[in-house]
């Protein structure tokens, strides 16, 4: 079950007028996640639920029936969406009773819309089970209920000058009786002001964490986004999803034997980049690759085929797999020179420099074939090289029903002992990043033009 949390409020707040505001980053598509829900009964006046249904749409439910369904669908795994709710059922205008933003636009297309009545009270608010988080599959990034006050989107965010939607940093609001302010920043279960569940509202309305996690705080954030494999990507062989992705889409299990290739969700053309793997269970030996992956045109045909297998495996195509036995594959060509092998618990390390055209790879915080990424034209101890210019994304390969592997783009799955940060003070990684290479997240893209 996904982390979520918990609170029973000890006395009813406004259940007329309020708003929510949060920020989400979807993992799990066609499948429904519950964002948000009070469970107070049998009737759309004692119970209210968010999710995204099956079929991707944003849904604010009842009990019985829906108040609305959204025409938008939310398929895009690589993006984070700001959702406002506002609510306020003394308007005379019924559309105005319950307005939807996203990315600070109002949502005017539904297909269902059942406006409450004038005057109803809601769910939102009662002193019943409410739940945060309840089976969601991927990130929240701080979640707002303020308690009978109705605002518009632009409380908690304003468009940049790249055009962008990006959240206020200090959002003025009235919190209410039951309002809270989750920023999902402190650790432990428990509900009280250093807990996963803290309210920063001022107001003290802490929520308990169910089902926490090992890593539940994530540095992939609205204002920050980072890599992760992407799940739109079907692999091998074509007939369906063969592996699945879990811990934010940072997590590989592999269903089958057949050789299946995950790509990132960023792919970089300049700059230098670094990122972890980890083979968590099952035997490496035998079914696990991490690599590197070209995005353009004809290198990327037949990944989706029967033929996709893993990188490397075809000369006519861009691709680098470091495999656990300790061979390199490449271009239809392999070799075990400079390479060593590795195993369950080990951490592969790469340094990518797409401004010189070199790969590195190491293990356990050393680099192979006396590697140095910093050597810059030179490429001293470089795995691969010769895809300048190309759009190149890390990826993994796994071949084998019990093989579990994580990828660390500075966004961590797996506990980090040593805990360090790119130049910028970006990602949080086991190893030392090389000086000059950077964790794959769209703040440092903006910078050195990945």
């Amino acid at each position: 079950m996904a982390t979520y949390l918990s609170r029973t409020p000890s006395g009813a707040g406004n259940r007329k007028t309020y708003t929510m505001s949060f920020w989400i980053k979807r993992s799990l598509l066609s499948s429904q996640n519950i964002l948000y829900s009070v469970n107070g009964g049998t009737n759309n006046t004692n119970y209210m639920e968010i999710s995204f249904s099956g079929a991707d749409a944003l849904v604010i439910g009842g009990y019985t029936s829906n108040f609305l369904v959204t025409s938008q669908v939310f398929r895009d795994p690589t993006a984070w969406y700001h959702i406002v709710i506002r609510v306020d059922t003394t308007q005379s205008t019924a559309d105005d009773r319950i307005r939807l933003y996203v990315n600070g636009e109002q949502v005017t297309s539904f297909t269902t819309r059942n406006n409450p009545g004038q005057n109803d009270d809601t769910a939102a608010n009662m002193a019943a089970l409410t739940k945060v988080g309840h089976s969601l599959r991927g990130y929240f990034s701080q979640f707002i209920l303020a308690d009978g006050q109705s605002y518009a989107p632009t409380v908690f965010g304003s468009t940049n000058a790249n055009g962008i939607w990006i959240p206020n940093s200090s959002p003025s609001v009235t919190y209410g009786t039951n309002g809270f302010k989750l920023d999902f920043a402190g650790t432990g279960t428990t509900a009280d002001a250093s807990g996963f569940g803290a309210d920063s509202s001022g107001n003290g309305n802490h929520f308990t964490a169910n089902s926490l996690g090992t890593n539940p705080s994530t540095t992939d954030t609205c204002v920050n986004n980072f890599a992760t494999l992407n799940p739109l990507q079907n692999g091998y062989p074509p007939t369906g999803n063969v592996v699945t992705l879990s811990q934010g889409n940072l997590t590989a299990k592999e269903t089958q034997s057949a050789w299946t290739p995950y790509d990132s969700t960023i792919a970089a053309t300049a700059g230098k980049w670094y990122w972890e793997c980890k083979n968590v269970s099952g035997s490496p030996a035998t079914g696990v690759m991490f690599g590197i992956q070209s995005q353009e045109g004809s290198d990327i045909t037949g990944i989706f085929s029967t033929d996709g297998r893993y990188p490397g495996y075809y000369s006519s195509r861009i691709g680098f797999s470091y495999h656990a036995s300790g061979t390199y594959y490449y271009n239809g060509a392999s070799t075990t020179t400079g390479s060593v092998t590795y195993t369950t618990g080990d951490i592969i390390m790469f340094a990518l420099d797409m401004d010189n055209g070199f790969l590195y790879a190491g293990k356990n915080g050393t680099w192979n074939n006396s590697g140095n990424p910093t050597s810059g034209a030179s490429g001293t101890g470089n795995v691969y090289n010769g895809f300048s210019g190309k759009p190149i994304s890390p990826c993994n390969a796994l071949n084998g029903s019990t093989i579990l592997t994580s990828m660390n783009f500075g966004n961590s799955p797996f506990t980090i002992a040593s805990g360090n940060a790119d130049a910028n003070g970006y990602g949080n990684f086991e190893y030392a990043v090389p000086s000059g290479y950077y964790a794959l997240c769209t703040k440092n893209l903006a910078l050195y033009g990945g």
